[in-house]
């Protein structure tokens, strides 16, 4: 099976994982391990920030961002429905509620011409989501927060190497979130980061993520254990320094299916701009001429032909049972595109003999 996403673990992870558990450091109170502050380092150097806090999951990341910029009981947030269920979720773990704002069809981004109607004295915070590892439309979502005084809560989980007007993700937030799950550009296996350039922020967030503790057993906030164990963050510094050549081969791996795909009729293709660069975390087709019936039966065709082709996101967020008391109002754009897109795999453990299978295959069904 070619699947949508596989962790490309070699020697070099299993050899600093031993190194780890010979050293008997697994984590420290505070979440500052040798590793952990290692790995926060090198990862905000990557990114271009000041701050880098290591934490246990994308979605950990993200609800200590927005305790961190004050989202509380009563307050509103804005965010796309199609994404993952954790950015909406953490927004309630904060107790406050999600205000789900449609997308541009085109880049599956939120729609920032939707998003001032949206926008009262309760708005909190914008989470923009780099979907399928395209950047959102940031520099305008920022004049918009500048204007309202609002924090934008970046999730870029999809989008490490994804550039925007040639600086990487997270420049025009206050805050971004980073997730290092199995399937994503580089992993930890579980595991996540918060980077800011305010130093206000990073400060809240280190200690939301060891119960609210600046020094040990003196807790100065509500906060939680998100800490990331040294294990997590020995694999990071190792994947991360193989990162830019992962980022070259999903990009040589979308370019080439792209080649092969482009030209058919009602086939809609990912791309990049001089201004978004993709991180191709996801490299996602849109059928623009089919039921979504028909959709989902071309992905079970290939992966009975052992091409593990998935759909993100069937589901939009404000259509699951338990949020659609959050939406009394309709996502046209969401609700067409969760029926028409489907993702083909491009990691860097796919070869050019298969890129060129998937295509095969995949033009064969549609």
């Amino acid at each position: 099976m070619i699947r949508i996403n596989a962790p490309q673990i070699g020697k070099e992870e299993i050899e600093v994982v031993t190194k780890v558990l010979e050293s008997g450091i697994l984590t420290t109170g505070l979440g500052k391990g040798p590793y952990v502050t290692k790995f926060e380092k090198s990862f905000a150097d990557f990114v271009q920030a000041k701050y880098s806090i290591a934490v246990n999951s994308g979605t950990a990341a993200l609800h200590a961002a927005l305790m961190a910029v004050g989202v509380k009981n009563g307050d509103e947030v804005l965010l796309p429905s199609f994404t993952f269920t954790a950015t909406a979720e953490t927004v309630i773990l904060c107790s406050a509620k999600p205000v789900f704002i449609d997308i541009d069809p085109e880049t599956y981004c939120m729609d920032v011409s939707q998003i001032e109607k949206h926008v009262n004295e309760k708005t909190k915070a914008i989470i923009p989501v780099d979907l399928y590892g395209f950047p959102a439309d940031l520099q305008p979502l920022r004049e918009i927060a500048d204007k309202h005084g609002i924090a934008i809560v970046e999730d870029a989980a999809q989008a490490h190497g994804a550039l925007y007007k040639g600086k990487p993700v997270g420049f025009y937030a206050d805050v971004a979130c980073w997730s290092f799950y199995a399937s994503k550009n580089m992993t930890t296996g579980e595991g996540g980061m918060v980077t800011t350039n305010n130093e206000e922020i990073a400060d809240k967030v280190q200690s939301i993520r060891t119960h609210g503790e600046k020094e040990k057993y003196m807790s100065v906030r509500l906060g939680h254990n998100y800490r990331m164990p040294e294990i997590e963050a020995a694999i990071g510094l190792v994947q991360l320094k193989k990162l830019p050549k992962f980022l070259e081969k999903r990009r040589k791996n979308a370019k080439i299916l792209t080649e092969k795909l482009e030209g058919i009729k009602g086939l809609k293709l990912p791309f990049e701009t001089e201004e978004k660069k993709h991180s191709w975390y996801l490299y996602t087709v849109r059928l623009e001429n089919v039921t979504r019936n028909k959709r989902d039966q071309i992905v079970r065709k290939l992966k009975e032909n052992n091409i593990e082709a998935a759909v993100y996101y069937h589901t939009p967020i404000h259509t699951m049972p338990f949020y659609r008391k959050f939406c009394n109002y309709k996502l046209p754009e969401t609700e067409k595109a969760s029926e028409q897109v489907l993702s083909l795999p491009i990691h860097p453990g796919v070869s050019l003999d298969q890129i060129s299978y998937i295509a095969e295959k995949f033009i064969s069904l549609i």
